[in-house]
This record gives C-alpha cells, sequence and structure tokens, in this order.
C-alpha cells in the first residue's frame, strides 16, 4: 500500500486498540501513540522502560528523531531525588521535565546507546537511589500525573499507563517522531513509518 492508498484509507483499520497495545508492550515492542489534532498532533515511539535495550535506544535516535525521554511515575522520580527542570513550568502542555541524569557508574561520556540504555536501567530500578544517578547527564526524565491519562492525556501518562496495565515495570521511554527533513511527523507520515517498520 502506498501513501495515497493510506491517505483515503478509513483510518481506523489502522490504528491499534488499547488492549493491543498493551499486548505489544507485554512482548517488549515498539509502537506508536498518537495524541489529539488540536493538542500537540505528535507520534512518539513508544516502548516499556525495561525493554530500552541500546539496539531500541538506537533505533528511536536514529528512525524518530525526537528527544528521548523517560516517563516516569512520581514515586520513582521521589525515591531518586530529581528536582523539576524548572520551577515554573510555562510550557503549553505543561510537560514535567526533571533535571536530565546519568548513571553514577557503569558508563562512559553517557551519551552513546549503550550508556542511556543503561543510565535507564539503573534509573527504574526499584533498588536504585539518589546515589546511583548523578545530574546533568544524558537522559531526560518527565514526570507522569498522578491518575494517569484521566488526568492528563499526555504521551508520558500514555507510557506509564499502559507499562503499567502490561504488569510492567511502570515506566516507558518515549521519542517523538520527525520526518527525514525535520518536520514534525503527521498522521500519513505515521502510518507510512509503521508501515515501513511493522509497527502498530
Amino acid at each position: 500500500m502506498n501513501r495515497h492508498d493510506l491517505l483515503s484509507a478509513d483510518l481506523s483499520q489502522y490504528l491499534s486498540s488499547a488492549d493491543e497495545l498493551i499486548e505489544e508492550a507485554l512482548n517488549g515492542r515498539m509502537f506508536i501513540l498518537v495524541d489529539d489534532e488540536d493538542r500537540e498532533n505528535e507520534g512518539d515511539l513508544v516502548i516499556p522502560a525495561q525493554f530500552a535495550t541500546p539496539d531500541a535506544i538506537n533505533f528511536m535516535a536514529r528512525h524518530a528523531r525526537g528527544l528521548i525521554c523517560l516517563a516516569l511515575c512520581r514515586s520513582r522520580v521521589e525515591k531518586l531525588g530529581l528536582g523539576l527542570m524548572s520551577q515554573q513550568n510555562g510550557t503549553r502542555h505543561q510537560t514535567a521535565f526533571t533535571v536530565s541524569i546519568e548513571a553514577r557508574e557503569g558508563v562512559t561520556t553517557g551519551i552513546s546507546a549503550h550508556d542511556r540504555a543503561h543510565t535507564i536501567a539503573v534509573a527504574i530500578n526499584s533498588e536504585s537511589t539518589r546515589d546511583d544517578i548523578t545530574t546533568p547527564g544524558h537522559v531526560f526524565p518527565l514526570v507522569a500525573r498522578e491518575g494517569g491519562t484521566l488526568v492528563r492525556a499526555g504521551h508520558t501518562e500514555a507510557a506509564v499507563d499502559i507499562a503499567r496495565l502490561a504488569g510492567l515495570n511502570p515506566a516507558g521511554v518515549i521519542c517523538e517522531i520527525m520526518n527525514e527533513d525535520g518536520t514534525m511527523a503527521r498522521m500519513d507520515d505515521l502510518m507510512a513509518f509503521a508501515q515501513l517498520h511493522g509497527l502498530k
């Protein structure tokens, strides 16, 4: 199917149900989350954080091209002792960035796919504390709102909710999908991207 066919087709046949995405999450597969046209109107690549291997991080960096972020629940952020990036959040959608992080041990410069995957693994480990993390770094945590997508319809909350519903560590790695020319991928671009890479 070519791009024109995708545009003229009924979109519902290409959109996955919540149950299908939970199944993808449970099996450690990446998927695309799209928000409303009247919100960011963007698609993010998402993978449960416990499956964020170096290969997954590299795929996001190479193909999605956006900022790779780690969506966490508030209790994990508090255990790691992470403060918000800004105390006066003036962003349109109130995206709750914390200070950026790095694993204290086991990384080199911190930016490689291996290093970022290692930092993510350390950050989501229930045994890890603020002593295992240093700031600043090359991984960008986001705090999901309590109540998830019921209180904020954001990629951050959706990534955490889906991981939790799948019975996984309630954390997700997300990355905005951009086109090769640097513009944001919209619905037609996202459907073509999903078809090209075999994603839901």
